[in-house]
């Protein structure tokens, strides 16, 4: 599986990385280059730059003159065609002149509806056209526009000249022959596609060639010099061709191979860390699916950002990372899963190491600044330092490669807030992991740790004994655990809830009897079963109300696998002559598995214990504390957990400390002599009636 994980990580990154084996530069137009002077390493044609190509092509369709055909075969046809139709209606003179017009009116030459447009312009007055058959012959010439009808002025023009010239000789034209005339009007005049295509590409090919070269050696573009329309247009053209070059050359493939040898190196550094330093994490597959999950989508996330946004690196809140992990892993684990995010990241940075210098400042100052998330509040605070951060190591990059602040960016000061401003709700991302890995936060535990929650409402009001012991050890307990560097938020949860298995019979327990003790009349083995199994009953109520894992721990591990000792004392003593099983007196366990569990263990005992001292002197706090924790030594209750005893020694000295605080010897109040206070009574008495 961790394997796989990380094959899969590895794929994945590699699919969406650009393959160009080349720098990648990141400019903008009127902005200045930020890189040192770029040669070309071949030769570049110079081409316009946008702009400029779009005013000449304009300028080329204004001014183009269209190359149009004229048909005789469309005036011949039409011609044949009107005489037909108005044979049986018309007079041969008629005819004849009609005949004549149409003839005249296909000389001058009917245009369509896109001729007509051009024509109405103010340089559209001429058509050309192309003559000859072959090669040898043909030639361009001009035609003008002005006379050229359309199919509507076309019929105006012979209605017109018919009446001038044949009334009142001629009769007026029939309907049948207005129709004929319509119908027989059609363009004869039309684009010739061909040649006007060609002539018309060949002006275009005028604005689109390359107007120069760029050999190879030459400059294209010096740092700080302003990138105009032009020199845009150049640098795409290099970038275009750099990146068809490429695609053509075998050592494509060596590059990715690079990228992917690169990604695994970061892969393993993590997982040997994680192995040697943190094995119960390595060990987690659900905790390994996570972390490995988690870097290579933040991972992914940068890369689309850099592809997609000017300057999108310095949008990601990779200081999001430290802190999101921090919070179900630690610190150490948290920095390693900030490098690897970072370092991976760096293959798209366009400045790798301005980026690795302000991301690893930012994010180790956001780890730094939350030891354990358990308010949202402190996100706000890591989101602000954060962004104080990025300024300043962004002021200090600006100093070391441009020696001032000519090349400040105020938009780049603007993707900083923009990142702080995501790095804050973190919160949210947090929730969601929770949901889908299982995992537990600092601010959950908080939420479980307020007493008004139902689970302990109930342990106050069935069991006050009970609950008043949980509240007790979670106070020792939680000191402790600042002392020795665990948890302190989940000891004190833990705390709480790792007696809850008492609410099925509260009675049981000598914190909530009031001079009725049921064990009384039972032998020891039944009590030591009863007592026994608030462990299997904390942990069924615990499941019942979805009490973190975390916490549920607790509740198994407070007694491990010791004994119920006073009642097996007990039934030892009453049976001198027989073994007694000591399974029937044990706990199920398992024995504490983290130093948190084992602090509550030694804090559960010592508690309960101190409740029965007479003497609170330090001497017998001291002694009482020392023999307890020295005897769960003894039994091995401890060989399962990662605690030092340097840890042990701390933690005993912090028990000592406030046990001694908890129960410190009172001021005794003197009595007042009775003589002396009748006295002093008749002298207020004599003094209230004086003044009135």
């Amino acid at each position: 599986m961790r394997f796989g994980l990380a094959a899969s990580a590895i794929a994945i990154i590699l699919l969406v990385l650009p393959h160009a084996d080349h720098q990648g530069y990141s400019y903008e137009l009127n902005q200045p280059w930020k890189y040192p002077l770029l040669t070309a390493e071949f030769d570049v044609p110079i081409l316009r730059d946008s702009t400029s190509m779009k005013v000449m092509q304009d300028s080329i369709e204004r001014t183009f003159v269209p190359f149009v055909t004229k048909s005789d075969i469309t005036e011949t046809d039409n011609v044949e065609r009107f005489r037909a139709l108005i044979a049986d209606t018309a007079t041969t003179a008629q005819v004849d002149v009609l005949t004549a017009l149409l003839k005249e009116t296909y000389d001058k030459g009917i245009i369509d509806q896109d001729l007509t447009e051009y024509i109405n312009k103010e340089h559209g007055k001429k058509f050309r056209q192309m003559t000859g058959d072959d090669e040898a012959t043909r030639e361009v010439i001009t035609l003008d526009a002005t006379q050229m009808l359309t199919p509507g002025r076309a019929f105006t023009f012979i209605d017109s000249a018919y009446s001038a010239r044949h009334q009142p000789a001629m009769p007026e034209l029939s309907p049948g022959i207005i129709k004929a005339l319509n119908i027989s009007l059609t363009p004869n005049v039309t684009i010739d596609s061909i040649n006007d295509t060609k002539y018309r590409d060949q002006e275009f090919l005028t604005v689109t060639g390359a107007m120069g070269v760029i050999k190879t050696g030459q400059r294209i573009v010096d740092r700080g010099e302003i990138i105009t329309p032009q020199i845009y247009t150049n640098l795409n053209t290099y970038q275009e061709m750099m990146e068809t070059r490429q695609s053509d050359r075998h050592d494509h493939t060596y590059f990715i191979i690079g990228q992917g040898i690169y990604i695994a190196i970061i892969l393993i550094v993590l997982y040997i860390f994680l192995s040697i330093y943190r094995p119960r994490f390595f060990s987690d597959i659900r905790k390994m699916t996570f972390l490995v999950s988690f870097i290579t989508l933040f991972t992914l996330f940068a890369i689309l950002m850099f592809e997609n946004v000017v300057q999108g690196l310095y949008v990601v809140p990779f200081a999001a990372v430290p802190v999101i992990v921090l919070v179900f892993f630690d610190s150490r684990t948290a920095i390693f899963a900030l490098l690897a995010t970072i370092f991976l990241s760096a293959l798209v940075a366009t400045y790798p190491l301005q980026f690795l210098f302000m991301e690893i400042i930012v994010g180790l100052v956001a780890t730094f600044s939350i030891w354990q998330l358990d308010r949202r509040s402190q996100l706000l605070r890591t989101a602000a330092l954060s962004l104080v951060c990025y300024v300043f190591t962004y002021f200090t990059m600006c100093l070391i490669m441009e020696g001032n602040f000519s090349q400040f960016s105020w938009r780049l000061l603007i993707l900083f807030v923009i990142n702080s401003v995501i790095l804050s709700f973190a919160y949210i991302l947090i929730l969601v992991i929770e949901k889908i890995f299982g995992f537990t936060s600092a601010v959950t535990l908080v939420e479980l740790s307020d007493i008004n929650s139902p689970l302990l409402r109930r342990l106050a009001e069935e069991a006050p004994g009970t609950f008043q012991h949980s509240i007790q050890v979670s106070t020792i307990a939680a000191e402790a655990a600042r002392a020795v560097g665990a948890n302190t938020t989940l000891v004190r949860t833990g705390a709480l809830y790792h007696d809850i298995g008492k609410l099925t019979s509260p009675i049981d327990f000598t914190e909530n009897q009031h001079g009725i003790n049921p064990h009384a009349k039972l032998d020891p083995v039944t009590s030591a079963r009863k007592i026994v199994a608030h462990v299997t009953e904390g942990e069924r109520l615990a499941l019942k109300h979805k009490l973190p894992a975390q916490v549920r721990a607790f509740i198994l591990e407070h007694h491990g696998k010791g004994m119920a000792k006073y009642f097996y004392t007990t039934a030892v003593n009453n049976n001198p002559d027989k073994i007694i099983d000591k399974k029937d007196f044990s706990y199920p366990g398992p024995n504490p598995q983290s130093v948190e569990t084992s602090i509550l263990m030694m804090a559960d005992a010592v508690e309960a214990a101190s409740r029965s001292l007479q003497d609170y002197s330090p001497e017998s706090i001291d002694k009482l504390v020392d023999n307890i924790i020295n005897g769960q030594i003894a039994e091995g209750l401890y060989k399962e957990s990662p605690i030092t005893f340097k840890d042990i020694e701390t933690i005993k000295k912090v028990f000592k400390q406030r046990l001694a605080t908890i129960y410190h010897t009172r001021v005794r109040y003197p009595e007042m002599n009775k003589k002396t206070a009748t006295a002093t009574a008749e002298q207020e008495k004599n003094q209230n009636q004086n003044q009135s």
